[in-house]
């Protein structure tokens, strides 16, 4: 019965492995894959290990090598940042956020937040990590127009309800959020400014979407899997040393206690190749998703902020309200092999987020595989095809399945000189 099982599990990863990287076009916006190099740091005797508190400040033994690693890296990402203070420890951009949150605010008082439509992640809400902390959350007002904050109205709201904190950045946007502004209000009745970079981490080391650390923002959060491209996982940069030491005294033991090691050589290593190859691959990001907004309003789709160029990140926003909504659109491109999510878009109400009018697409991936506009254009097509045209999911299928295997290799990476072959993984030594 075991043996069957271990098959079955077997067969199953398997599986998956061969539809994800020969098969199928990933276009999920926080999503990315890593190189064989930060791969290899991965896998690693860290995985096993503790490392609860500080570095050179445990509370466990055996971290030597963790210590001087986390500081390294630590220092690599600070000096793309533009600043000394980068907390690694989180384990997700989720618990990134919970932990800048519990410092800021106690239960029952208020953080105003940017709406969903706006990019607000679900961490930043009532519904998140916000309502289980305790802490009452405030609409940002929303101008539709521009697809962003509404500036005026937010400052005038910030005035009045005199926040702890106000939350930018998130999950879903198109267009960079007001800091600048933002900051300055909130900062003039005492509170404090998060923006949450989980999407875009990799476009501001890329220099390509503007560091908000650089605006007024006193603490940024970021998950380091997306446009970012390494493992999975999370940190927070400040400008603020309070606020840092603060955080830093939360982290561990309110949210994390071991904070899964074999993400620091990866992140480090992914760090390292944005260090040499970051603005490039952030500009072929940028350009890629404006090819494809481009060639899908082409084929005929509807592609949500048209009159502001569709985007300057990563992501494209498709209204297919018309196609049959956003889940099914999502269920028949997906058996097509082009992996999207539905999402809900600005005119949505809150309840329809189990069948949106929208679906939310991210480039970085195929672009670290080495696409390009001319890609874009047959991404397009595919799925005008499944969508508009009606065709059989399976028959493109087929063909999605020939594009694909055109593309195995990670670009952007050290992968590119072989200095992977240098690392000797965990595995290598127990052969």
């Amino acid at each position: 019965m075991a043996s069957e099982l271990l098959e079955k599990v077997i067969k199953l990863v398997n599986e998956d492995n061969e539809w994800r990287s020969s098969q199928s076009l990933n276009l999920i916006a926080s999503e990315n894959v890593m190189s064989k190099t930060a791969l290899k740091a991965y896998l690693s005797d860290f995985m096993f290990r503790y490392a609860e508190g500080k570095p050179f400040k445990r509370y466990y033994q055996g971290t030597k090598y963790l210590d001087e690693l986390e500081v390294l890296t630590a220092k690599i990402i600070g000096e793309m940042l533009g600043t000394s203070m980068v907390e690694l420890r989180p384990i997700s951009g989720t618990i990134a956020n919970a932990a800048v949150f519990r410092v800021l605010a106690a239960p029952g008082e208020k953080a105003a937040i940017a709406p969903v439509q706006a990019g607000a992640h679900v961490s930043h809400t009532k519904f998140g990590t916000l309502g289980a902390l305790g802490i009452i959350q405030v609409p940002l007002p929303y101008d539709e127009e521009n697809m962003n904050v509404d500036v005026d109205k937010a400052v005038k709201v910030i005035e009045e309800e005199k926040p702890k904190f106000v939350v930018l950045g998130g999950s879903v946007y198109l267009f960079p959020h007001p800091v600048k502004e933002m900051a300055d209000a909130i900062h003039s009745v005492g509170g404090k400014l998060v923006y949450d970079a989980a999407h875009v981490l990799g476009l501001i080391v890329g220099g390509r979407w503007r560091n908000p650390l650089q605006y007024g923002a006193d603490a940024m959060t970021a998950s380091t899997h997306k446009t970012f491209p390494g493992p999975q996982g999370g940190l927070i940069a400040f400008t603020d040393k309070d606020l840092y030491k603060e955080v830093g005294k939360t982290v561990f033991p309110w949210f994390v206690s071991n904070h899964h090691l074999h993400r620091i050589p990866a992140t480090a290593v992914t760090a390292l190749e944005m260090k040499v190859y970051g603005e490039s691959y952030a500009d072929a990001i940028v350009t890629n998703a404006r090819a494809l907004a481009e060639y899908l309003a082409s084929e005929g789709f509807n592609v949500v902020g048209e009159k502001l160029g569709y985007t300057r990140s990563h992501q494209v926003l498709l209204d297919v309200r018309t196609l049959g909504g956003g889940a099914k659109c999502a269920y028949l491109l997906e058996e097509a092999g082009i992996i999207v999510n539905k999402n809900l878009l600005p005119w949505d109400p809150p309840e329809a987020v189990k069948d949106p009018s929208g679906l939310r697409l991210g480039v970085q991936e195929v672009t670290r595989l080495g696409m390009g506009k001319s890609e874009m254009a047959e991404i397009a097509r595919f799925m005008k095809r499944v969508l508009i045209d009606g065709e059989e999911p399976a028959k493109v299928f087929e063909e999605v399945k020939e594009f694909r295997r055109q593309f195995r290799s990670v670009r952007y990476s050290f992968d590119e000189i072989g200095a992977y072959k240098n690392v000797n993984t965990l595995l290598d030594l127990l052969e």
